[in-house]
């Protein structure tokens, strides 16, 4: 591409340990690479954003990637605010993801929702998630395995939906793959307008897409970790990429 797509990248806040503490927007490098290696550039979106901010920056950039992170706030989908489980919740990136997604959708942008990303994309949708996989689905499988294993390991299968956008993206011959798996929450009731592509063997649902789209899908797992070991996730990332490239929306 002689032209790169400049690809726009949610962000959250963490807190620099030192006296006094500082807050900062970051977002892993393994997020970046994938972008720049399927050939964007990464631009960082800070929070903070209000909604005329978020609209005037999306008319500047060729796609949005949204990714993982801590928990969606229950109050945004009618879960219980008091859930032990629930953890990490930041109401001003709730805020800022729901006008990127608002948005993006609205100017047609491509988008990536990653983990985090995906659930948002759900709830802003207006579906819900199960505040922990592991205590409130029935019969669920363990997802968490980001404490145990390194970020590149492949939990489990995802039975991947024949001829849908994420089937073609990915590029495989077969129906089913290996993913990585760093998640506690995850969908359980799929939003009006979102089509389910993949789930886990247990039933969970691992990817949507917007049916019409150029470009709308959210997968629950962390390409962005694979893209190194499998040829697939690196499809994922220029596919979605080279869409942003050949459909950017711009004035």
């Amino acid at each position: 591409m002689t032209d790169r797509p400049l690809i726009g990248c949610g962000t959250y806040r963490k807190t620099v340990d030192q006296t006094p503490p500082i807050e900062v927007y970051g977002l892993m490098p393994a997020y970046v690479n994938a972008v720049r290696a399927a050939g964007g550039i990464p631009v960082l979106i800070p929070l903070g954003l209000d909604a005329d901010e978020v609209r005037a920056l999306l008319t500047r950039v060729d796609g949005l990637l949204l990714p993982g992170g801590g928990d969606v706030g229950p109050a945004h989908y009618g879960g219980n605010d008091h859930d032990p489980t629930v953890r990490d919740i930041d109401d001003d990136r709730d805020r800022a993801e729901f006008l990127l997604i608002e948005h993006a959708l609205e100017q047609t942008k491509p988008l990536l929702a990653i983990c985090r990303g995906l659930q948002i994309f759900n709830v802003a949708l207006g579906g819900s998630l199960w505040e922990d996989v592991h205590h409130h689905m029935p019969g669920a499988m363990s997802h968490d395995y980001f404490r145990a294993e390194g970020r590149d390991f492949l939990a489990h299968d995802v039975t991947i939906t024949p001829g849908s956008l994420l089937a073609r993206a990915l590029a495989l011959k077969e129906e089913r793959s290996p993913v990585n798996s760093l998640h506690h929450q995850g969908i359980r009731r799929l939003a009006p307008g979102l089509r389910a592509v993949a789930t886990a063997p247990d039933g969970l649902i691992e990817a949507v897409e917007v049916p019409d789209h150029p470009f709308a899908l959210g997968v629950q797992w962390h390409p962005e970790n694979l893209v190194a070991t499998m040829p697939a996730m690196r499809a994922l990332f220029r596919s979605f990429v080279e869409t942003a490239a050949t459909n950017n929306g711009r004035p």
